[in-house]
């Protein structure tokens, strides 16, 4: 478990979280809202431990016993549910929470739970959960980490505050993965590009050796395009089915690549591309394009991750992609 000062963007978050305790309005259920790797499960520490401080403060002092303790996940009142079965989170889960939760705290001032996949909550289990949520003991407080707040019963969303998790600036992930990782400036920024936002992912995007296999995949495809045959664009496709990361992270590569191409034609400006080393290439196809070309093929990689989502044939998929890159 760590403090505040080591998590990577998410300002407005923080502040609120400090906030509420500073004015002493801590709710007794929250929902923290946002994609894997987004730092929910580092936020929801956080805030657990400075909840527990023995210093009193809006944020952890790090000094205390129950700050240590809390650092090492030792924390008698700080509890994380996992669920017992995979796939769900089940009644039986929520009904062992709801009875631990009349016990009051071993030494903290409060008894905090945290869910992880919260959004894998039966319909059963919500129901069992909301009966607490809407009688709770004075000391405690509920935390559910979701990427799909939708899940959840209305009735269970009308009675949490809900932190939603912003992207963070690409600059802040550079910066991250530079100066704390000692990743290379050009990776940096297309793991920061690719990830969107999600601190958790670009750091494992940078780390990943397939990444950069799928990298010279995606780069060998979109210069060599006009010259290909529709056979080994699809054997290509297919073959990113052995790596770790899906036909979703190439397809969205491939748009990092033309939104490059569609910014280098309007504006000659190579500083803001992120695939910058590819300068030639980028230089040659925005020439080559036009801006409708290059936005139909943009339009045509949403419509691919749409059909192949809809189960729609993936060679009938990959030929009217293949169509549309080679056409524009």
């Amino acid at each position: 478990m760590t403090d505040y000062k080591s998590i990577i963007g998410h300002e407005k978050t923080i502040e609120f979280l400090k906030n509420s305790i500073a004015a002493d309005k801590v709710s007794h259920a929250y929902i923290f809202d946002g994609e894997d790797y987004s730092g929910k499960s580092l936020l929801a520490g956080a805030f657990a431990m400075s909840l527990q401080c023995e210093a009193g403060g809006s944020e952890p002092c790090g000094e205390c016993h129950s700050c240590k303790q809390a650092q090492t996940d030792n924390h008698p009142d700080i509890i994380w549910l996992d669920h017992e079965k995979p796939g769900s989170v089940g009644v039986d889960d929520i009904r062992k929470l709801n009875g631990n939760l009349l016990i009051k705290p071993y030494s903290g001032r409060y008894k905090i739970y945290i869910i992880r996949e919260a959004e894998k909550m039966t319909d059963q289990a919500q129901n069992a959960l909301l009966k607490t949520i809407e009688e709770p003991p004075e000391y405690a407080v509920i935390i559910m980490l979701t990427n799909n707040y939708e899940s959840f019963l209305p009735t269970i969303r009308s009675r949490c505050v809900r932190v939603s998790l912003e992207p963070v600036s690409n600059d802040v992930l550079i910066k991250f993965l530079r100066e704390q990782q000692g990743v290379n400036d050009y990776q940096a920024r297309i793991c920061a590009a690719f990830a969107q936002g999600n601190v958790g992912k670009a750091l494992k995007l940078a780390q990943s050796e397939e990444f950069n296999q799928m990298k010279d995949e995606v780069l060998r495809l979109v210069k060599n395009i006009k010259r290909m045959e529709q056979f080994e664009v699809l054997s290509l496709l297919h073959n990113i089915t052995e790596y770790k990361l899906s036909i979703y992270d190439f397809l969205d590569m491939i748009m990092v690549w033309y939104r490059d191409v569609l910014l280098f034609k309007a504006t000659s400006d190579a500083n803001g591309l992120i695939f910058k080393d590819e300068l030639s290439d980028i230089r040659h196809q925005a020439n080559e394009s036009s801006y409708q070309g290059i936005e139909a093929i943009l339009e045509s990689l949403e419509k691919a991750k749409v059909r192949i989502r809809a189960n729609v044939n993936f060679d009938l998929v990959v030929e009217l992609l293949f169509l549309a890159m080679r056409e524009n």
